[in-house]
């Protein structure tokens, strides 16, 4: 079977293709045809060798797919031969709260750049059945993201999100499945129809607008959002501070930029509201998102399919940021077969 791997790291340029052994399951474990897999910002830090976690040279990059059971290792329950099933971001943390021992694809684990996998069968949970491979494998991390940080979001709550990237584009979705009113900020006016498309009910050129807090508060006749989601992190939390509702949240998703704009921390203090960091969500997050996209029908997001032996340009492409919505590789080289 071809296979991804980093040789090393610090360019994409070190991602080599090569045929291995073919995986065979065992106790507890199934076997994946991959037919789908997903890039992530996350991905390009893997890349550069700069995540803050240990990265071994020779892992299998990317974390986020979809594909078929093909094969069952002895004692396995959960799923059946021919199953549509997408993998849990960590594939050790099954619900509850976060723990510091949860562990990640192309870190602790080889990840799915790959055309068959083998792993545990508690690490998947199955696919929306309205989504399509290639939309499947963009759930694990950036649509979870987004369902983990609108948490506690009400009918008629205000959510503001940043930009048209995957955890942006799946939250305005999310959020306006859940009845709250979005306001979505963007560099490119090109994107304002394919937001306003999309579910957000007011759009602004955050370029045109640096103090973009007080046009939100306008938007809200003067009391913020009640949830922001802040993917800009040091080039935008000054702004999402002064624009967020008392009592209300920012949830902390990403960081875009190194830059740190000057920090009032009685703007902060004032500001009444929480500040959370988002670390994606176990699988029961997973499959509790899963049935809110298939009663609502919703259908991600993709800008650019990419075949297989072309995944260098899925991450060239990726390191552009002019997407709109997710980048995904298609793996099918030939027709499932199911054994």
């Amino acid at each position: 079977m071809d296979t991804y791997r980093f040789t090393q790291y610090g360019s994409v340029d070190y991602l080599e293709r090569r045929q291995e052994p073919f995986p065979e399951p065992g106790p507890g474990q199934v076997r994946v045809q991959v037919m789908a897999s997903a890039l992530n910002f996350r991905d390009l830090l893997v890349m550069k060798g700069t995540l803050r976690y240990p990265n071994t040279p020779g892992a299998v990059p990317l974390s986020d797919a979809a594909g078929i059971i093909d094969a069952l290792g002895p004692g396995v329950q959960r799923f059946k031969l021919g199953d549509r099933v997408i993998n849990s971001f960590f594939p050790n943390w099954f619900g509850g709260p976060a723990y510091a021992g949860r562990e990640q694809y192309g870190v602790e684990h080889d990840g799915w750049l790959t055309q068959y996998k083998v792993v545990s069968a508690e690490a998947l949970s199955l696919m929306p059945t309205h989504l399509s491979f290639e939309e499947a494998a963009t759930l694990p991390c950036a649509a979870l993201t987004a369902w983990s940080a609108l948490e506690g979001i009400n009918a008629g709550d205000t959510v503001l999100t940043q930009g048209g990237g995957g955890v942006s584009t799946f939250a305005i979705q999310l959020a306006k499945a859940m009845g709250a009113h979005v306001i979505s900020s963007t560099s490119s006016d090109d994107k304002f129809d394919k937001l306003l498309q999309l579910g957000a009910d007011k759009v602004f050129n955050y370029k045109d607008t640096p103090e973009w807090s007080e046009l939100v508060r306008h938007y809200t006749h003067g009391e913020g959002a009640n949830r922001i989601i802040d993917v800009g992190g040091p080039v935008t939390i000054a702004q999402s501070i002064k624009a967020v509702a008392v009592g209300g949240q920012v949830s902390l998703v990403g960081s875009l930029g190194k830059s740190v704009e000057s920090l009032d921390v009685m703007d902060l203090v004032f500001s009444q509201a929480n500040y959370k960091a988002i670390g994606v969500g176990s699988r029961s997050d997973l499959e509790a998102m899963n049935r809110v996209i298939s009663q609502h029908r919703i259908h991600p997001v993709i800008d650019q399919v990419f075949n297989f032996k072309n995944a260098h340009e899925a991450y060239r492409y990726l390191q552009q940021r002019h997407r709109f919505g997710k980048i995904v590789i298609r793996h099918l080289l030939k027709s499932p077969q199911i054994t």
